[in-house]
């Protein structure tokens, strides 16, 4: 349904490194730079094989941090839930604050597996598996 998601971020160079770290355990990468245009940079995230489905971008100069709207957070699929625990780990390590240890939701349903961070932003970031151990 959704082809891809852009957020804005305040420091492009910072959340490249961030997300370069955090969506590797997923096994996504940057796959796209946009640097040419004179008021916006941008950075797009995606396996080898599909266009970028994830973007982080800024204004060139921007400063000052993006309001991330209350509620709002987006869920990176894993493959299992080592990808799972991998991702929360790394991105504590990159600067990214615990917003709940990995482990089963099973509120949602009984394989669901997740870890969730708050990234340098202040954007709510899940990493979930939906198959069984």
């Amino acid at each position: 349904m959704i082809d891809h998601i852009s957020l804005g971020v305040s420091n492009l160079a910072r959340s490249r490194a961030f997300y370069d770290i955090v969506l590797a355990t997923l096994g996504q990468r940057r796959v796209m730079n946009i640097n040419d245009d004179p008021n916006y940079a941008a950075s797009g995230y995606g396996s080898a094989e599909t266009e970028p489905q994830f973007w982080i971008g800024c204004g060139k100069g921007e400063v000052t941090a993006p309001v991330p709207p209350e509620g709002q957070h987006i869920a990176f699929g894993a493959a299992d839930r080592r990808s799972v625990d991998d991702f929360y780990d790394a991105a504590l390590a990159a600067g990214a604050k615990d917003n709940g240890r990995p482990g089963l939701r099973q509120e949602y349903h009984p394989n669901y597996y997740a870890g969730f961070v708050i990234d340098p932003d202040g954007y709510h970031l899940e990493a979930v598996c939906h198959k069984p151990a």
